[in-house]
């Protein structure tokens, strides 16, 4: 019995089981078991990361069998466009009453909004220059001015007075061609009298086709009353807009300026906007 007791206490492993050895080879047993289970859930998670940043990148490209695409290109496909300056077109920048696209096409606008400021400057006062030449000359169609005694009055003391002291009948508003006044043929510089007390509305020195000419309101027996003058010889209107003349009273000379052919006096008279026929209405009311 005692060399089977030493025989057992050499051999462990024919020795029985006690309860702290069956519990160290399970708790042993269970630790080997979780080992691969943890690594395969590790490596299952990697490959789940790397699948899904794999994946678009791969599809954007195409598939299999298309050139690689980066993360940078698939950025800049889907960026905002830009404009860079060399590319964009240069809008007009308005400036007043021209349009310029740089600092040197301004200033060049400039001065030749300038140079044309100056030149019809220029055109004004020739014209100017030519008109008082044109009066103090003897020869020319618009005549020349010629002394005339302004303490004159026309014919007459009656509120309407015959514009000519005398005058030969010409052509009237009865001709059949729109002829809207009275033509009074009469000597160059002949005096031209106010028909009747009134205001000056117009005097100017170039009046459409009627060269020369003046434009006076009245009130007669309660109604307006508009006579107008024209052909008149430059430089020789002694009334301006504004100026009350008395009835008769001197206010031009007969002369050949706009659309005329020959020194006469066109007078009209106007009544409520309308023209009547001057040769009846000075026979019924200059005295």
């Amino acid at each position: 019995m005692a060399a089977q007791t030493d025989t057992n206490a050499k051999n462990p492993e024919e020795r029985p089981l006690t309860r702290s050895t069956r519990g160290g080879k399970q708790a042993k047993t269970t630790r080997s078991a979780v080992r691969p289970i943890r690594s395969i859930a590790i490596f299952g998670s990697v490959g789940a990361l790397v699948t899904a940043i794999a994946l678009p990148a791969f599809a954007s490209n195409g598939g299999q069998g298309a050139a690689p695409t980066t993360m940078q290109q698939i950025a800049a496909e889907n960026s905002q466009s830009l404009v860079v300056a060399s590319e964009a077109t240069t809008a007009p920048v308005e400036r007043d009453s021209f349009t310029a696209t740089s600092q040197e096409e301004i200033d060049r606008k400039k001065a030749e909004e300038e140079a044309r400021k100056k030149a019809e400057e220029a055109a004004a006062a020739r014209a100017a220059a030519a008109a008082a030449a044109a009066a103090a000359s003897s020869s020319g169609g618009g005549g020349s001015v010629s002394s005339v005694d302004l303490s004159l009055t026309a014919p007459g003391s009656g509120e309407v007075r015959y514009p000519l002291a005398s005058f030969t009948p010409g052509e009237g508003p009865g001709s059949g061609r729109g002829h809207q006044g009275w033509d009074m043929i009469a000597p160059q510089g002949t005096p031209i009298f106010a028909a009747a007390a009134g205001r000056v509305v117009v005097s100017q020195e170039s009046y459409g086709g009627y060269g020369v000419a003046i434009d006076i309101e009245h009130v007669i027996g309660g109604q307006r009353v508009l006579t107008r003058y024209g052909h008149m010889v430059y430089g020789s209107r002694v009334v301006q807009v504004g100026d009350t003349v008395a009835a008769g009273q001197v206010i031009g000379q007969v002369g050949n300026t706009g659309n005329s052919y020959g020194a006469h006096l066109h007078f009209e008279v106007h009544i409520g906007g309308g023209i009547v026929d001057p040769q009846v209405w000075l026979a019924a009311n200059a005295g």
